[in-house]
């Protein structure tokens, strides 16, 4: 009988320190952070591109920057700060992007934000050459800034030219990258892009990314049928004066001009990409 008073002493403690460590309260500091997940879900930390080349109407535009809360949903609105980063940054402010806010609210009963960033497109300059902003959470209103640098951190880099897609590297068809091979490819493919291989049932595009090839590596060939096609595109080739070569370039656009150039050796015409390199495919 004793033994089994002291079973059940000891049992009942047992099941109140259980209790009590269920209902104890969460005391952790609360942070924001950026969450940018790559293909296989974990956290990425490269850095994202934009260019207005393919918006080129456009003077400026918004990317949404995912924001997420560590600790729990709380029935009040709460506060916190995300800051430019000078050593990440190349970017003017006013020029390139509108001013961040002092701070931004997250609102009651909610874990998860999205808050725009706002690039500009009015320096010309950003035609020639791309700039960067990096962006940080930091300490500040309702949350610390505890968390790792690169999970807190993020690097855009953007211009009015053309950057790598992150796509292009699948695609062997294409060769080396170049921004006058991407600008004919966005004219002659019929697309503004392939599939990404990396991403989920991929394979299922594969048919059409192939189309779109062959009809890149038809136009390089033979840009005057492909303009003879696609009259409302409203393109032409104009010989240069007093050469074999031919220019390029959009009715619209007549100050955007690419070189087509004839090769003697193979009786043939190739377009010229910014090293001076024939574009083949």
């Amino acid at each position: 009988m004793k033994n089994n008073i002291i079973y059940f002493l000891l049992l009942s403690t047992m099941l109140w320190a259980c209790k009590k460590n269920d209902m104890m309260p969460y005391s952790s500091t609360d942070n924001v952070y950026l969450r940018y997940l790559d293909k296989d879900g974990n956290q990425d930390t490269t850095t994202l591109s934009y260019s207005f080349a393919y918006n080129p109407s456009l003077a400026q535009d918004t990317l949404w920057i995912p924001i997420v809360v560590t600790g729990p949903r709380v029935s009040r609105n709460r506060q916190f700060n995300l800051a430019v980063v000078d050593s990440l940054t190349t970017a003017i402010q006013r020029t390139h992007y509108e001013p961040l806010k002092a701070s931004y609210t997250l609102p009651a009963d909610s874990a998860t934000l999205r808050i725009p960033l706002i690039l500009k497109n009015t320096d010309e300059s950003l035609a020639n050459k791309s700039v960067t902003l990096g962006l940080r959470t930091v300490s500040g209103g309702d949350f610390a800034g505890d968390m790792p640098l690169a999970l807190r951190t993020k690097k855009y880099i953007f211009s009015n030219r053309l950057e790598k897609p992150a796509w292009w590297m699948y695609w062997g068809q294409l060769g080396d990258y170049g921004r006058i091979k991407h600008q004919l490819f966005l004219i002659g493919s019929g697309t503004v892009d392939l599939v990404d291989l990396s991403k989920p049932n991929a394979y299922m595009e594969i048919p059409r990314s192939l189309y779109y090839i062959d009809n890149f590596r038809i136009f390089l060939k033979d840009p005057g049928t492909w303009i003879a096609r696609n009259p409302a595109k409203g393109y032409v080739l104009v010989k240069k004066s007093g050469s074999d070569d031919y220019e390029f370039y959009s009715e619209a656009a007549p100050n955007k001009r690419f070189t087509l150039k004839y090769f003697a050796q193979v009786n043939g015409y190739f377009f010229i990409d910014e090293s001076g390199k024939q574009i083949i495919i």
